[in-house]
């Protein structure tokens, strides 16, 4: 029997999700961290129980899984009441069984489904009218209604022709353990085929140098045979060579919640958050070629920032957060921003805030929750359209950026800072990816989604629960 292009698509997906490529390598590099256990099922989705907490150069800084993966698809369905119904319970009853089997920590497994505007406005247009929560600030700074969840951008500098996906769905899966990633890849996708169309599956890793060993995107990169590799640092967290997951560079659990910091008024999707999800390639030859350990901290946090010789965890200390005003004068004093203080003026709080949790939150605190991770995908670890996707067999160094912050547009206040377009309108006269504009030199966008990510209680297929 002959079969059909979604059948082949199926089966090659099916593959791919429990497939490890080069990735096998990381089982054999290093072993998982010994990690807590969780206390107890958070509403949220994306809240990770039972991170370990070592310090590092006399910093904090959370240890995060080692094995990541993305999972892209579209709903199969047809959009009568029926159909929908069955596709969420068949989802949720997967979820439901990993969630008894592996508890959400990265000793166990952590699932973060996100849903993409065009499952809102295929599906569920009305409802999504009705229950997509209105972004407050934005609305009011525009003149016009802005939801929590709109359409990914190009930033300027970002290429022409980075993708702006549309995927119905994503899964972000994250553990110390691959074997559990791959189980729920193949209990998610492989049994609901009927219901998910798998479009892309995006595989890395990070972290594995803080037991004084070299680290995995060292271990990697160098076994992958990435130009440069052997400059990366060998306890390197991620390729850079600096960590990245100081405690005091990632918002506290709840802070990305769509209603804590006021942002908007939750509703329905109460204790849900977004996600934007893009890859980026890395270029680490000319990262460590092109600038020393110097210019290599000035570009990554900020200009004159101290450092010692060699260091690769750098204090972020929420009273040291940078401001407009301070990224303004790096600018007209050296010609260059740094990174981290670029995004400062609007990835931390610029005042004190007591959030609708009822904590209060000092000024300086980090907003977004990242969960990024490094990649040898080139963009994709598969892709069902691998020439629109650009998809190639040669390994390439890159990150898969996924970010949690509150609203599509309170991420891109951040990302539109790191080009040097300022929350007070500031507009710094950079060219697309110059040397002076943090470390946008060395990366090149290829893919971008947001997605709305609802809470635990409603996380498979949202607002069909809703339908009357």
């Amino acid at each position: 029997m002959r079969l059909t292009r979604r059948q082949v698509l199926a089966g090659a997906a099916a593959g791919a999700l429990g497939a490890t490529g080069v990735y096998e390598l990381i089982d054999r590099l290093t072993s998982g961290p010994v990690r807590a256990r969780a206390t107890r099922v958070a509403a949220e989705q994306h809240l990770l129980g039972g991170l370990r907490v070592v310090r590092d150069e006399g910093v904090a800084v959370v240890v995060p899984p080692l094995h990541h993966q993305v999972v892209t698809a579209r709903l199969r369905v047809s959009g009568d009441s029926r159909s929908l119904r069955s596709a969420r319970d068949a989802l949720e009853e997967v979820l439901s069984r990993l969630d008894d089997e592996l508890e959400p920590t990265p000793a166990g497994l952590g699932v973060t489904v996100g849903s993409g505007l065009p499952y809102f406005h295929r599906y569920l247009p009305a409802l999504a009218k009705r229950e997509l929560p209105v972004d407050l600030r934005a609305s009011q700074a525009r003149g016009r209604e802005v939801r929590v969840l709109v359409d990914a951008i190009r930033f300027p500098s970002d290429p022409r022709e980075t993708i702006l996906e549309q995927n119905d769905l994503a899964v972000l899966l994250r553990s110390d353990r691959h074997d559990h990633v791959a189980q729920a890849a193949r209990e998610i996708f492989a049994r609901l085929g009927d219901v998910l169309e798998t479009t892309s599956v995006r595989k890395g890793f990070a972290g594995g140098g803080f037991d004084g060993r070299a680290s995995l995107p060292k271990r990697m990169a160098v076994a992958a045979a990435i130009s440069g590799a052997e400059l990366i640092p060998d306890e390197a967290e991620l390729f850079l060579g600096f960590t990245s997951t100081q405690r005091a560079a990632l918002g506290p659990p709840r802070i990305a919640n769509i209603e804590t910091l006021h942002y908007a008024r939750a509703g329905y999707f109460r204790g849900g958050t977004h996600m934007h999800v893009s890859h980026v390639f890395e270029d680490i030859e000319a990262w460590y070629l092109n600038f020393d350990f110097r210019e290599r901290v000035d570009t990554l946090f900020r200009p004159n920032q101290p450092a010692r010789a060699g260091a690769r965890t750098l204090r972020q200390p929420p009273g040291e957060a940078s401001t407009s005003a301070a990224v303004r004068h790096d600018f007209h004093r050296f010609g260059a921003i740094g990174h981290s203080a670029a995004i400062q003026p609007t990835s931390r709080l610029q005042e004190d805030v007591v959030g609708a949790d009822r904590t209060r939150y000092p000024k300086g605190t980090a907003v977004p929750q990242r969960a990024d991770f490094n990649t040898l995908d080139n963009p994709f670890f598969w892709s069902a359209d691998p020439r629109h996707d650009q998809l190639k067999p040669e390994p390439a160094a890159g990150v898969h950026f996924v970010v949690f912050n509150p609203t599509s547009d309170d991420f891109h206040r951040n990302r539109l800072a790191m080009d040097g377009v300022l929350p007070d309108g500031t507009r710094l006269p950079f060219q697309p990816r110059d040397r002076g504009q943090g470390i946008n030199s060395v990366l090149h966008t290829t893919h971008r989604q947001n997605f709305l990510v609802p809470p635990r209680r409603h996380r498979s297929f949202p607002l069909v629960d809703l339908i009357r």
